[in-house]
C-alpha cells in the first residue's frame, strides 16, 4: 500500500514570529495523518475509545529538514512501519508543494485499558485492526 497523503492547510496560529510552522505543531499534523490512515483502512479510533481503550504515544522521533511557512501548501505522508500485535510504529513525512521533505518522523504506540493503563494485545482485543495491519505490512 502506498502512503496516505493528507493535505494540511498551514494556519497563521501554527506559526512563530518568523512565519515558520512552530515545531510542536508537526506532531499534531502527524496525528492528522495517522487518523487518515486508520480511517482509510476502515477503522476508527472513536470505536476503540468507546470500548474503553486508548492508544498513547510511547516514543517520538522527528527531524526538521526545512521550514514550512504560513500560506504554503503542505502534505503529510503516513504509512505503517512496524506492527507486532502489541506495538505499532507509524512513519511520516511532511512534504511541500514541490514534494520535498520538510519534516520526517515516527511515533510508536501501544493500546491500553483506559482505566488501568495496562497494555492490551491488539490481536486479541481488536482482531479487525490486527488483520488490516498484517495485510498492510504484507502490501495487500
Amino acid at each position: 500500500m502506498e502512503p496516505i497523503i493528507t493535505p494540511i492547510q498551514v494556519r497563521y496560529q501554527e506559526t512563530d514570529q518568523m512565519g515558520v510552522v512552530y515545531h510542536a505543531n508537526y506532531l499534531v499534523w502527524f496525528e492528522i495523518g495517522r487518523t487518515a490512515l486508520i480511517e482509510h483502512l476502515g477503522l476508527s479510533y472513536a470505536e476503540m475509545e468507546q470500548a474503553g481503550v486508548v492508544s498513547p504515544v510511547t516514543h517520538v522521533e522527528i527531524d526538521y529538514l526545512k521550514p514550512i511557512r504560513y500560506g504554503q501548501p503542505a502534505y503529510v505522508k503516513t504509512w505503517l512501519e512496524h506492527y507486532d500485535g502489541l506495538r505499532t510504529s507509524y512513519r511520516y513525512q511532511v512534504i511541500d508543494q514541490e514534494e520535498q521533505v520538510a519534516v520526517s518522523g515516527r511515533t510508536d504506540h501501544v493500546v491500553v485499558d483506559r482505566e488501568r493503563f495496562k497494555p492490551l494485545s491488539i490481536r486479541r482485543k481488536f482482531p479487525e485492526w490486527h488483520q488490516r495491519y498484517q495485510q498492510l505490512l504484507k502490501g495487500e
